[in-house]
């Protein structure tokens, strides 16, 4: 990467879907999109009827809240405080609510200052990046289907009928304590994030988000992939935020040294 390109800052651009799925009577899905301040979430709630639609507004609500900052530690440090706090909250109002019925709800987000990006998630929600010709997921499923993979007791590709596939691991509100996980990456101007619940990529292959992540019309891709994921009859809800970076103006050397000081 050239100085040039070093120097040129990054303008980011989103868009958001949800849909109920061909199943679901209540979306108990929800999507924060933030691109002024460089923040995105997607959540899935769980609980049955109207306490998993609760639990992922509360996530979701909780998230927007935070203002802009400046330190990008400060920004990933403000989400996972959030997120903390409106674990305590969903488990107050089930308790008061729900008759201590588990309700809950999974959330991956994406924090992203200058050059350096965040992902901070608990449960199944995924964060994917197209890069440069390749796909990869950033976030990693709490999930037990999971766990199997990761202790060789299962095989990838075996995982998808597997009967605990629904069966996750962690979620915001679903016990006292929980620990949100994290992953820090860089950017660059190109690539291409899919945040989207389970409705989503469990609908979809791999190769319907290389076809439309590499697409130019990242609004229209995002539309084709809510479309490709109810044609094939989606079981449960379906969420997908896309951000897009693309190239901005070119910032003055003293402006690029205190973008990369900052960071």
């Amino acid at each position: 990467m050239n100085d040039i390109t070093m120097r040129r800052a990054i303008k980011w651009s989103a868009f958001s879907k949800s849909d109920v799925g061909c199943v679901r009577e209540v979306n108990e899905d929800a999507t924060l999109s933030r691109t002024e301040i460089g923040l995105w979430a997607v959540a899935d709630g769980m609980g049955g009827y109207e306490a998993g639609d609760i639990a992922s507004s509360m996530v979701v609500d909780a998230l927007s809240e935070i203002e802009d900052e400046i330190s990008f530690n400060t920004f990933i440090d403000s989400v996972e405080d959030k997120l903390l706090e409106v674990n305590k909250h969903i488990q107050e109002y089930a308790s008061v609510m729900c008759d201590n019925k588990t309700m809950g709800s999974t959330v991956v987000s994406l924090v992203i200052r200058g050059r350096l990006g965040a992902c901070l998630w608990a449960g199944d929600s995924r964060l994917y990046r197209y890069r440069n010709g390749e796909l990869e997921q950033l976030s990693q499923d709490h999930s037990q289907v999971e766990e199997l993979i990761l202790q060789g007791f299962l095989k990838r590709e075996d995982a998808i009928n597997h009967p605990e596939t629904n069966v996750i691991t962690r979620a915001i509100g679903a016990c006292e304590d929980v620990f949100i996980a994290l992953n820090v990456f860089s950017t660059q101007i190109g690539d291409t994030y899919l945040l989207c619940s389970d409705g989503l990529y469990n609908s979809i292959t791999d190769d319907n988000l290389v076809e439309f992540l590499s697409s130019n019309n990242a609004e229209e891709s995002t539309n084709e992939l809510l479309s490709i994921a109810l044609e094939n009859k989606a079981s449960d809800n379906v969420s997908l935020i896309m951000i897009r970076g693309e190239a901005d103006k070119i910032e003055s050397n003293n402006s690029a040294d205190e973008v990369l000081n900052n960071e």
